[in-house]
């Protein structure tokens, strides 16, 4: 059975298995939880227009990792890259 996450979850259930089958964070877990739980969210619909990371260049990557503030971007390959900023 679910826990009790009070009024910060709006979807137990969903929440558990997030965080136990799928290993989400807390707080990932809890915004997918709640989006699933809002009928005027739609989260398993496709987001924006932009290509897939593994269609951008390494130094695009960068660029939107130095917008995102991630630390170790100048070191990182553009694999890594791509893990951090899905991260």
């Amino acid at each position: 059975m679910a826990k009790n996450h009070a009024n910060s979850v709006k979807d137990d259930e969903l929440y558990e298995e997030l965080r136990d089958k799928e290993g989400y964070s807390k707080e990932k877990a809890a915004r997918i939880a709640n989006a699933q739980a809002n009928d005027s969210q739609h989260p398993s619909k496709k987001g924006g227009k932009q290509p897939p990371y593994e269609d951008w260049t390494k130094d695009e990557l960068y660029d939107r990792a130095q917008e995102l503030d991630i630390d170790g971007r100048s070191d990182m390959s553009k694999d890594e890259l791509i893990d951090a900023l899905r991260g």
